[in-house]
């Protein structure tokens, strides 16, 4: 039997929280975290690109999402990058400086301390060689993260395949668990991008995102946010997915990244009306443009966010930046700085 397919994120995002709402099969109380929980809860996005959720009761924090999906391509495990977009991961780091189970990319684009290449190139190059393979698994989780039951940072992802079939590349994502109110919304989001980067790396089209958790659970102290969010109309995406440019390269990606990290650090600024040397693409400067809204918000607290900024934004993002900074920039929420 399949899982019951969606045509965006939004209506995935809506049926996990309806069934958490009216289903929930458990009460559990793991490591203090007392949540309704359910288990064995799957789904497919039939169009990845609609990653977003696009429910005002939620506000999605989409410069986090792009941040995180970043980082992970990357290949980098620390908190330099990431605590920046997401204060609070500190939290879950031992020496205050790296992540352990929730930094993905060196598992999936780098192979520490060996010449071997990653498991993300490995995958690559078996689908480029054996477009039918059933192989192409990137394992994520490891045993030896449960030796220490103190360890307060386990990967929640077990494994992502990667299948291509009749040109077009699908992935399914297996999870221990999931979050639904917060790790649920930007593991779709970095999963999904990633899968896209990897379809045109291999020249596919994109193809369908399934999503896998055994435990999908939400916090009890979230219930109330939960409900808001089902109360708000059901409304179609208002805006449709953006397509990855068809010439990304990670040569593309360095090329953000080095952006990314002069705007975290304010050693730059990315001026909308000016032609910096940035990427061409509409895709790629709007990310930046992201990221210099957080720019101004950090750096320049108080000032509201640049017109000129703002306006530079596509209707999609404009919605999702005001939606989380409600008064666009006077004073920005606590949890602004919040997955």
């Amino acid at each position: 039997m399949h899982p019951p397919r969606f045509p965006a994120f939004t209506d995935a995002y809506r049926a996990v929280l309806h069934q958490l709402h009216t289903g929930a099969e458990y009460t559990t109380a793991s490591r203090g975290n007392r949540s309704r929980e359910c288990l064995n809860v799957a789904f497919t996005l039939t169009d990845p690109r609609r990653r977003t959720p696009y429910l005002k009761a939620r506000r999605p924090n989409i410069v986090f999402n792009y941040a995180e999906a970043l980082w992970y391509l990357s290949g980098r495990d620390d908190l330099a990058m990431i605590g920046y977009y997401a204060p609070r991961l500190r939290s879950l780091s031992r020496d205050g400086l790296h992540l352990t189970g929730t930094a993905y990319g060196p598992r999936l684009f780098r192979s520490p301390g060996t010449d071997r290449p990653s498991q993300w190139e490995q995958i690559v190059d078996l689908l480029g060689n054996d477009p039918d393979s059933k192989r192409a698994v990137i394992t994520v989780m490891r045993p030896d993260e449960l030796t220490d039951p103190d360890n307060p940072d386990v990967a929640c992802t077990l494994s992502l395949q990667f299948l291509l079939r009749d040109g077009h590349l699908h992935l399914v994502v297996g999870m221990r668990g999931n979050d639904a109110m917060i790790g649920l919304v930007c593991d779709v989001f970095s999963f999904t991008l990633i899968q896209e980067f990897t379809a045109v790396q291999l020249g596919a089209q994109l193809g369908t995102y399934t999503h896998q958790v055994a435990s999908m659970h939400v916090n009890e102290s979230d219930l109330a946010r939960m409900d808001v969010i089902l109360a708000e109309p059901a409304l179609s995406d208002p805006f449709p997915g953006f397509s990855l440019p068809a010439d990304t390269s990670w040569d593309t990606i360095r090329h953000v990244l080095r952006w990314e990290s002069e705007l975290r650090t304010n050693r730059r600024r990315f001026d909308p009306k000016a032609r910096p040397p940035a990427p061409a693409s509409l895709y790629w400067r709007q990310i930046l443009l992201l990221f210099e809204v957080y720019r101004q918000i950090i750096h320049q607290p108080g000032e509201p966010i640049e017109a000129a900024t703002l306006d530079a934004l596509t209707p999609a993002h404009r919605w999702l930046v005001t939606q989380r900074w409600p008064t666009r920039a006077d004073a920005e929420p606590a949890e602004s700085t919040s997955r």
